[in-house]
């Protein structure tokens, strides 16, 4: 199962706008650093695309966490967004668009898109009664509660009683046009374990949900009914909507929707599934828009084995990990040793393991020391050697000849791990055939013309594999390729031209003989564990 449309020339990716409720943790990095990894995959294959991720900053919730602050609503939001872009440039993220769901022209998004399901006859006044989490910001079933009415994502907080009246969205009128969508395209939700729970929770037969609010000053008022709040989630869904539209145009869903639409994949946490799976795709039935492409839910993260919070104080801090690590010791880490998709663990202590064997010891010193024997015995140039004259059963060139194949699949799977697996595996083999090789006994015994094609053989393999690393390990791959004499930088959005294409950077044999090589020095250096 893979999100690609070969069809399309765009590519649109989102994150979830994350909640402003605290500042970001480990899990909405971990998302955000996997859908980075994916929107700078498609831009390597020369797409055009654009990845959107923001904040999602109404409601109960956030009203109550500014006050307990002592700060205005918007003061809380302004200064917990400010904390999300600032890790993300610390984890090197190039997103595209930050859709904050405060803005004006997501104003104008939420009530046009709010007045067509409206007079599609789908939103109505009805009577609310329910236990109600204000952290979920939702209305919960007896079934879903712990004992004492507490909920079961957060169960330090007991549900709220409410008796009330609010406007519906007849999310039940739209049950057998969504189980048409999952069985038409069946790769809409993955992976297959989060599809086969939306079919679960569809087939009990869908309630229709409130989209509103009374007593909330914090959001956008019902445009039919002042009195009324938009809920989060009708509003919040619509933020990937605003985030489409050009700085300079018109804030109207025709100018949202006319490059971008439908977006490609929406990458989520599992607990936000319903949302994105049942609710969403029925809002945009209702509108009578295309529904998006894909949505994968990833599993969560876990500390040592344990969950997560606060009450234990295990939590761990994204943005005090990144600046002791570094940014592409920490994508790696979590892309290469998590299956995207289930739940995952971070220890330190295999983290710091798993990056100096891959990063230091595998990759940065098969570089540094084949560049200082091209600059003892080739004079820092790239041997004279044509990658095309080595035949194809080289042990080399048989692995990197359908790496990028491989690696493209994996990358499109979302399985992050096994590209990293298949690009280590022509590593690795670079350090094996070195030490079989042995080029410095073949320099003693005069054998040149050998020498150079172990070293070219090499020096092109460590090219091919930071290449297909760079849209995990961005840095690191642009530091690779300068030393190797290029003067590309993976970090630079434009980096397709006539002269670096995926078609010839992604293929072995591309390194260009007698190209002055950079010094050799480390691409990454150890970790000492804090």
């Amino acid at each position: 199962m893979t999100y690609t449309d070969t069809v399309r020339k765009t590519f649109a990716i989102t994150t979830p706008l994350y909640y402003v409720n605290d500042l970001p943790h480990i899990g909405s990095a971990y998302t955000t650093m996997a859908a980075d990894a994916v929107a700078r995959f498609e831009r390597l294959r020369g797409k055009a695309v654009l990845m959107i991720t923001g904040t999602d900053e109404h409601g109960q919730k956030i009203q109550r966490t500014a006050e307990s602050n002592g700060l205005q609503p918007q003061e809380h939001c302004d200064k917990i967004a400010a904390g999300f872009d600032a890790l993300w440039q610390k984890l090197n993220i190039q997103y595209d668009r930050f859709s904050r769901t405060t803005s004006p022209r997501h104003e104008a998004i939420v009530k046009e898109f709010f007045g067509r399901v409206w007079d599609k006859g789908d939103i109505y006044l009805g009577q609310q009664k329910g236990w109600y989490c204000v952290s979920c910001e939702e209305f919960k079933e007896e079934r879903e509660l712990l004992q004492g009415h507490r909920c079961s994502i957060h169960p330090n907080k007991e549900a709220e009683w409410r008796d009330e009246q609010n406007y519906f969205f007849a999310l039940s009128k739209y049950q057998s046009q969504l189980e048409a969508l999952y069985q038409e395209r069946p790769d809409f939700i993955q992976p297959e374990s989060r599809r086969n729970e939306v079919l679960s929770f569809v087939a009990q037969g869908l309630q229709d949900f409130s989209i509103s609010r009374v007593n909330l000053d914090w959001g956008f008022p019902v445009p039919v009914d002042p009195n009324h709040t938009i809920y989060v989630w009708f509003d919040a869904l619509l933020g990937y909507v605003t985030a489409l539209l050009d700085p300079d145009s018109d804030p109207s869903l025709e100018k949202a929707l006319e490059k971008w639409w439908p977006i490609n994949l929406h990458l989520i946490g599992k607990d936000i599934l319903r949302f994105h799976a049942v609710y969403w795709p029925a809002m945009l039935m209702s509108a009578g828009l295309p529904v998006s492409g894909h949505v994968f839910g990833h599993g969560f993260l876990t500390k040592d084995g344990q969950k997560m919070g606060k009450s234990l104080g295990n939590t761990l801090d994204p943005v005090e990990l990144v600046d002791r690590y570094g940014a592409d010791a920490i994508r790696y880490y979590f892309l290469k040793e998590i299956e995207f998709g289930k739940d995952g663990d971070f220890s330190e202590t295999r983290f710091v393991d798993i990056v100096n064997a891959d990063l230091a010891n595998d990759l940065g010193n098969l570089l540094n020391r084949t560049l200082k024997m091209v600059q003892k015995y080739c004079n820092a140039l790239v041997p004279n050697v044509n990658g095309e004259d080595i035949p194809a059963d080289h042990p080399l060139k048989a692995i990197g000849l359908g790496l990028s194949d491989r690696t493209s699949v994996a990358y499109e799977a979302l399985a992050f791990s096994e590209a990293c697996r298949e690009i280590f595996t022509l590593v690795r083999s670079c350090n094996k055939f070195i030490d079989e090789q042995a080029p410095w006994s073949l320099y003693k015994q005069g054998n040149s013309a050998a020498v150079e094609q172990v070293l070219y053989a090499v020096l092109e393999s460590v090219r091919l594999s930071a290449y297909l690393l760079s849209p995990i390990i961005p840095s690191i791959s642009t530091d690779i390729y300068q030393q190797l004499g290029f003067s590309l930088n993976f970090n630079e959005k434009t980096l397709i031209n006539d002269s670096v294409t995926y078609d010839t950077h992604a293929t072995w044999g591309t390194l260009p003989a007698q190209q002055q090589l950079g010094e050799p020095r480390p691409v990454f250096v150890r970790l000492e564990q804090a």
